[in-house]
């Protein structure tokens, strides 16, 4: 009898597989119930197949301990065992190619977060009506990402597991992107966002689950920052766009208002994040999901979408009450660090056209002047971050996650307060090399300290409940921030980024609090 034989007698459902190709053992456990193989031979991992071979004649040996069923094992298990094994090792390029999407979704962001608030004031608002406008950006990632995280938990068919939502996502984010700056009032705006935003979130929370699916432990921390260095080039082009256009005399604006310059990012930003996205989707394939033959006899049980919705709703608020502890604890570093941001998103760019260029008027040539170079010196700390990204992994290693991140997070903090220093227009762009090094790694560091504690069957709904972190103050800030600039901070944007900067230098302190699991690699020996 071969092994392809033995494997064709022995069925095992729901057991856990560890294959070892070093000391030639396969050892196939469940609850009380483990089967042991000997061999002298190697495994070759491939990503949709496994081929053994034996190097020797075959001598093995079966220990059956408690209650071992044996019957049929077929093979289509190959999925099921590929699962459960040590991913393979990818290569530099194939990282590079399931992280391009991310360069198309930052382009549609960073448009997003550099002009949406110059926007609304072209279109009649005032800078304390700003946050509740922005109220869809956190209500859509609270209401999308986890229930999207389950969804593509439990997706597959022939386009995959998370690509299909990439493609969704992209699709009608990119037709938002195209008409958002031909808005003819503030509430065609505001709706216009709604959709916008929502559709980022359907294509960027699969992007993150998609690392810890691919990618081992070992290899997360570069996945991760892959996805920051292509963060990193997609704002850099949103924020040198308008200002690009502007040196090459496409002055000029909307019936509404709005600037020319800004027209055109926008609608050749609707292109490259449906090409980008498009790209990922047709260069990477996917692992199934564990246990593929149990998944799809589950599609086919009758009332299994109506069995879905409450099997949903109910996982992810257990989940939310069985975080890991790692996960509580960056839940706290999180809030201040996206408080921190969303004061600078909002308030940044008319701080420049207000306070540094001294425009009082929305409408006015000096305040579009202010607005583009605002959004330059966005760019700058996307150019700083994936400049730094490529060597966080390198400081992680040495130095360790938590005092990585905490020390960016102080860059941070420096860049914004900094801002109440400056009143020349050329120094302004300084104040982001600290905010680039911060963003490079809170859009790395926290995932990769995050997917290392999770399951891998709850990877996608982890990290959509991680984003309420993200989200929830983000409300809340939108809902009291605008009370808060009026009667707290005189009405100054500048006082904003200021408050921003307070709470990023907080998220650094947290940190340092954060407990981290201790990794160990078990080394197997022959025998």
């Amino acid at each position: 009898m071969n092994l392809y034989s033995l494997f064709n007698l022995i069925k095992l459902r729901n057991h856990k597989i560890l294959l070892s190709g070093i000391n030639g053992t396969i050892v196939l456990s469940g609850m009380s119930k483990v089967l042991i193989c000997d061999f002298f031979g190697y495994y070759f991992l491939q990503e949709y197949s496994i081929i053994l071979h034996l190097l020797h004649s075959l001598q093995f040996f079966l220990f059956i301990l408690t209650n071992l069923d044996v019957s049929t094992f077929l093979l289509n298990s190959n999925l099921e065992i590929l699962n459960n094994m040590k991913k393979a090792k990818l290569s530099f390029w194939q990282i590079w190619n399931m992280s391009f999407g991310f360069l198309g979704i930052q382009f549609g962001w960073g448009l997003q977060l550099g002009n949406m608030s110059s926007i609304y004031e072209k279109l009649g608002a005032s800078p304390d009506q700003i946050p509740m406008l922005w109220l869809a950006a956190p209500l859509t990632g609270l209401l999308v990402q986890p229930i999207i995280g389950y969804m593509s938990d439990h997706t597959w068919n022939r386009f995959g597991r998370r690509r299909p939502y990439f493609f969704i996502g992209a699709l009608f984010a990119s037709c938002a992107l195209y008409f958002m700056p031909l808005s003819s009032s503030l509430w065609m705006a505001a709706g216009l966002l709604w959709i916008l935003d929502a559709s980022i979130n359907i294509s960027m929370e699969p992007f993150r689950a998609f690392v810890a699916d691919k990618l081992n432990d070992e290899q997360r921390n570069l996945g991760f920052v892959m996805q920051s260095f292509f963060i990193g080039i997609g704002a850099t082009l949103a924020g040198t766009l308008p200002l690009i256009f502007r040196k090459f005399n496409l002055i000029g604006d909307t019936p509404n208002g709005i600037p020319l310059t800004v027209q055109y990012s926008f609608q050749i930003g609707a292109v490259c994040f449906f090409i980008a996205v498009l790209y990922t989707c047709f260069t990477t394939n996917e692992y199934p999901p564990e246990n593929i033959s149990e998944f799809t006899h589950k599609k086919k049980v009758p009332g299994h979408f109506i069995s879905e919705v409450k099997t949903g709703a109910s996982e992810i608020i257990t989940s939310l009450f069985k975080m890991p502890q790692t996960m509580k604890d960056l839940a706290f570093v999180q809030i201040f660090t996206w408080l921190g941001l969303f004061c600078m998103w909002l308030y940044f760019v008319p701080m420049t056209a207000r306070q540094v260029f001294g425009a009082t008027n929305a409408l006015s040539s000096r305040y579009t002047e202010g607005i583009e170079w605002g959004n330059f010196c966005f760019a700058i700390y996307s150019i700083v971050c994936f400049l730094v990204a490529f060597f966080l992994p390198g400081y992680a290693i040495k130095f360790g996650r938590k005092k990585v991140h905490s020390a960016c997070l102080f860059a941070g903090a420096a860049g914004l307060l900094s801002t109440s220093l400056i009143s020349d227009y050329r120094l302004l762009p300084f104040t982001m090399v600290g905010v680039g090094v911060a963003w490079a790694s809170i859009l790395s560091m926290p995932y990769a300290m995050l997917s290392s504690v999770l399951p891998a069957e709850k990877t996608g709904v982890y990290m959509g409940i991680f984003n309420f972190f993200i989200v929830i103050p983000e409300i809340i800030q939108a809902l009291t921030f605008g009370w808060v600039l009026k009667n707290l901070l005189n009405n100054n944007p500048l006082n904003a980024v200021m408050f921003g900067g307070v709470c990023l230098a907080i998220a650094a302190v947290l940190t340092m609090f954060v407990r981290e699991p201790e990794h160990k690699h078990t080394k197997h020996h022959a025998s």
